[in-house]
């Protein structure tokens, strides 16, 4: 590597983490925003907040370094213009693209972590996240309910509890079951607790009625009872086996789903999944040459370069959009997953050829830029 690659990397490398550091802080902080209510009123310690916040890290770390890279090669790019740097170097024969060697050099070096992150650091982190998550809603459960307020104790089970006392004992339970979508039960009881069984956690209701309404003939069925059981086994579930969400699994996991209802019913949502994270690592480069071509292609003005700065922001904007857009395409519609790579194709050759091309220059055009370098 030449000197002055080296020092252009140097100066790209800086803004780069700075930017990288900022935007990774900002969304952090927007994302665990949504556990503090699991310290306040849940009583969630403060070690597993800030362990649950990191392990979303990951997650969007990978869309980050892409945009923070380009961002970092605008910032860069433009201040050496600015000081006449890249001037000088382009007076003495260097070509744009030898000007963009060190920029397409830590862009791959931030594609090959991008595919690290999307291939294994993002299912391993979020699954453990979401299993420390079912841990601690079962391990928790006896402080989701909160006075006032309707909770969902686990999914299709809803209860309101009107007040509780330190000891555990609930006061005025009113209880939603619908997991039985064509029997929904309502039941309503004076006192009762959570309590722990051999067979698992249950939810005791003492002096209550139960409430069910025939939906043939919508007769009401009522049975009052002393002491009523319900069962909440679906906090005994093991984390081992609940059903993967695609963020997940793994690349091989998603390619081959198994042959059980949930994972053929989302085959969609995994194959298109997989070719995210595949495609998206692509973004550093095709982000890359969209910021050199348009920060190196044709004269290079010292005075600013503000207009082109502009345009490839919507370029890049645009690519972005597309890229994002796509994705919730091919889960609907997978035979267009090819448009994802051809979206690359489209911004990588695009800036190429508006990168290496020699564009017709007026014959006071050189004259103004050996000035321009002079002053």
């Amino acid at each position: 590597m030449q000197r002055y690659q080296r020092y252009i990397l140097r100066q790209l490398v800086g803004p780069f983490l700075f930017i990288t550091f900022g935007l990774t802080a900002v969304i952090w902080l927007t994302q665990s925003l949504r556990f503090i209510d699991l310290i306040v009123n849940k009583g969630l310690s403060l070690s597993a907040f800030v362990y649950l916040s990191m392990l979303l890290l990951p997650s969007f770390l990978g869309v980050i370094l892409p945009v923070s890279l380009f961002c970092a090669i605008l910032f860069a790019y433009n201040r050496l213009t600015m000081d006449s740097e890249l001037i000088s170097l382009r007076t003495v024969g260097l070509s744009p693209w030898a000007l963009a060697g060190p920029a397409l050099l830590l862009a791959a070096i931030v594609t090959v972590v991008v595919y690290a992150i999307n291939m294994y650091f993002v299912p391993t982190s979020f699954r453990e996240f979401k299993d420390r998550q079912f841990v601690i809603r079962s391990d928790y459960s006896s402080v989701l309910l909160q006075e006032g307020v309707f909770t969902s104790l686990i999914d299709d089970v809803t209860v309101y509890v009107r007040a509780r006392k330190s000891n555990g004992e609930l006061l005025g339970i009113l209880v939603y079951d619908s997991r039985i979508a064509a029997q929904p039960v309502t039941m309503m009881a004076e006192r009762g607790a959570l309590v722990q069984t051999d067979r698992g956690p249950r939810f005791v209701l003492v002096n209550g009625n139960r409430q069910e309404i025939n939906q043939e003939d919508g007769q009401l069925s009522l049975l009052y009872f002393e002491r009523y059981a319900l069962d909440l086994g679906h906090f005994t579930e093991s984390p081992k086996n609940r059903w993967r969400e695609p963020r997940e699994r793994y690349l091989h996991e998603l390619l081959n789903p198994g042959p059980g209802h949930d994972d053929q019913r989302n085959k969609n949502k995994f194959w298109a999944e997989a070719h995210r994270r595949i495609a998206t690592p692509l973004h550093a480069i095709g982000l890359t040459i969209i910021a050199m071509a348009t920060l190196l292609a044709g004269p290079l003005n010292r005075r600013g370069q503000w207009r082109r700065i502009l345009i490839g922001i919507g370029v890049a904007f645009l690519f972005e959009a597309v890229g994002l857009g796509l994705i919730n395409v091919v889960v609907k519609t997978p035979s267009l997953m090819p448009l994802m790579y051809l979206n690359i194709v489209a911004a990588i050759g695009g800036g190429l050829y508006v990168l290496v091309r020699r564009p017709r220059r007026r014959p006071d055009a050189a004259a103004q830029s050996a000035v321009e370098a002079r002053n």
